[in-house]
């Protein structure tokens, strides 16, 4: 049977680690990207992400998912984990910019403000349950799983839910339809 890429970066093949980079690092810097402020935060987040990945080779297990599963589930978590502990401390940059007059911070006070109104509007025309899984997901940070159990529902209904919900919020806000990966 031939070795994972992984199975192969957890027993210490040489070039194991090269090629996992070369196949991921774009996937884990597209998330890192979302998920921070900026790039440099984006670049930390995603070494954090491939150490973790390194010390955890070992535990991955083919018969439970596939290695992008393996990597994206560590990559949300560390994600989250690091939004978390960033959250409690005064952003960076914001320190670095004290100086800056709060009239110049205005208008993107004023546009981010009335795209809240908008988004907040337009969640409160989905139905009930649209409403309920996407505040859990997007207000809370609740994985799928978490809501099902925290609601008592089907995961596969969360996760309906969520996705028809998502596409209608992009319809009332006029976002365009992407594309989605063919499997």
């Amino acid at each position: 049977m031939t070795q994972t890429l992984l199975e192969q970066v957890a027993a210490g093949a040489p070039g194991a680690i090269e090629e996992f980079l070369r196949r991921h690092s774009a996937t884990v810097w597209g998330l890192a990207r979302r998920f921070c402020r900026n790039a440099d935060d984006a670049e930390d987040a995603s070494q954090e992400i491939f150490l973790e990945i390194w010390k955890s080779a070992e535990r991955y297990d083919p018969t439970m998912g596939s290695e992008l599963t393996f990597l994206m589930t560590i990559a949300r978590r560390r994600l989250i984990d690091r939004a978390r502990r960033l959250g409690r401390r005064p952003p960076h940059d914001l320190v670095e910019d004290a100086g800056i007059l709060a009239d110049d911070l205005q208008p993107d006070t004023v546009e981010r403000d009335d795209e809240v109104r908008r988004a907040r509007e337009a969640l409160s025309q989905l139905r009930p349950e649209q409403q309920e899984v996407l505040n859990l997901a997007l207000g809370h940070g609740r994985t799928h799983q978490e809501i099902a159990a925290a609601i008592g529902i089907p995961l596969g209904t969360v996760k309906s839910h969520a996705r028809r919900g998502l596409i209608r919020l992009r319809e009332m806000l006029g976002v365009p339809q992407t594309e989605e990966p063919q499997p």
